[in-house]
């Protein structure tokens, strides 16, 4: 007879693919708000005869949405459960995203992506915090490391679509499109998405009020590091995501069909990380894995600066950058099971403040390159690298991993 430890051990096998499905598509929501309009930047840009750099400040704008959006759907889902906050969010999503579409002016289409990205900030964070109330142990590292495939894969895939989107559509349609996925998305989490939390759980323990969770939280050595390192990592993916536009179309020349084309073959190396992420964790702890993807990911960002200074065109910037996506593929699930094993009682505060700080990070990092200049890819290599390199340090000098406890099984 199987003992259930988790209320998440008592699901079928039907039941789990269902959670992975709806919750795969919260999760999505985030990426795709932020990254499906990339293919576009060069055409809005156009519309609005804007620079470059103020075309990447909507960018920073919706990140920057995103990382205020979760430090308040985290907590509000801690205590008055999971469903609730993500409804009215993912309204607020939808209602945001049309008035992008119809936004007259670059200013208003920038404020709009902020609260676009407010609204978005609520399906990444209670997925995580509803897989944690659901599971424990090895069976949450495999489930989070499927929400991490799709978190990685999202960003890699959103502008492969977007640039498809953009052959029978004008830019604002990739607004209306994103609208239509919240709505589906809203629907699906109604249909089949029970609430996680009961509110018996909800004042447990001493860990009702809001200080209370953060106190424990911002106590834990572990989890302040690998927050700290999941926000470098993401930075330096999301740096390339916001420089990629102009670098590939403008620098070297593609449209906006083999852009996306170029995000399907690195999709692949968010895919083999996650999924050799998830394995090894049978053999190998989470934090040595991490010491791994982050030496990796500092020597890929170094062979993009060295590559373009030898000037090896667009193949000497693919095949590094393919292994720089390939570790952050390897690091998230690690980091995101590493952050939340050992918080149960505060999943959701854990997860927001987890995606605060990646999205934070990311959305005032980002515009580095494009203030530096995109004339090649040196300047995207040297702040990616260095995004790496204080990850790294972090890992060695905060997490300390043979200070990490070992995993329960």
């Amino acid at each position: 007879m199987t003992t259930v430890v988790h209320p998440g051990d008592s699901l079928s096998g039907r039941q789990r693919l269902t959670y992975v499905l709806v919750l795969g598509a919260l999760t999505a929501l985030g990426p795709f708000t932020i990254d499906l309009y990339l293919p576009a930047f060069p055409e809005i840009a156009k519309d609005f005869t804007a620079s470059d750099a103020q075309i990447q400040l909507t960018l920073t704008a919706t990140t920057i949405g995103f990382a205020l959006g979760q430090l308040v759907m985290g907590p509000w889902s801690d205590k008055v459960g999971r469903r609730m906050p993500l409804i009215i969010a993912t309204a607020v999503h939808i209602g945001a995203s049309l008035a992008v579409a119809l936004a007259p002016n670059l200013e208003l289409l920038t404020l709009f992506r902020v609260l676009q990205g407010v609204g978005a900030a609520a399906g990444g964070v209670v997925a995580m915090a509803t897989v944690r109330d659901l599971f424990g142990g090895r069976p949450l590292v495999r489930m989070l490391s499927r929400l991490a495939l799709v978190n990685g894969l999202a960003p890699i895939l959103a502008p492969l679509i977007g640039s498809q989107l953009l052959l029978v559509i004008e830019w604002q349609g990739i607004f209306w499109f994103l609208a239509g996925y919240g709505a589906l998305v809203l629907l699906a989490s109604v249909l089949f998405i029970r609430e996680t939390l009961p509110p018996e759980r909800r004042h447990e323990n001493g860990h009702s009020s809001l200080r209370d969770r953060y106190r424990v939280l911002l106590h834990d050595r572990v989890f302040v590091g690998v927050a700290l390192m999941g926000g470098m990592m993401f930075s330096g993916l999301f740096i390339y995501l916001s420089a990629s536009s102009f670098l590939f179309q403008d620098v070297f020349g593609l449209d906006a069909q083999q852009y996306g084309f170029l995000f399907a073959i690195n999709s692949i190396g968010v895919v083999g990380g996650v999924q050799i992420a998830s394995r090894i964790t049978k053999y190998l702890g989470p934090q040595w894995i991490l010491a791994c993807s982050t030496s990796l990911g500092l020597l890929a960002a170094i062979g993009i600066i060295v590559l373009a200074a030898l000037d090896a065109g667009l193949i000497g910037v693919l095949v590094p950058l393919w292994f720089f996506i390939f570790s952050f593929g390897l690091s998230m699930p690690c980091i995101q099971v590493l952050a939340l094993a050992h918080h149960g009682k505060e999943a959701g505060t854990a997860a927001s403040l987890l995606g605060a700080l990646n999205m934070g990070l990311a959305g005032l990092l980002s515009p580095l390159v494009g203030i530096i200049g995109i004339t090649s890819a040196a300047p995207m290599g040297w702040v990616m690298a260095s995004a790496v390199a204080v990850a790294a340090t972090i890992l060695w000098v905060v997490v300390r991993p043979r200070t990490v406890p070992e995993l329960s099984r």
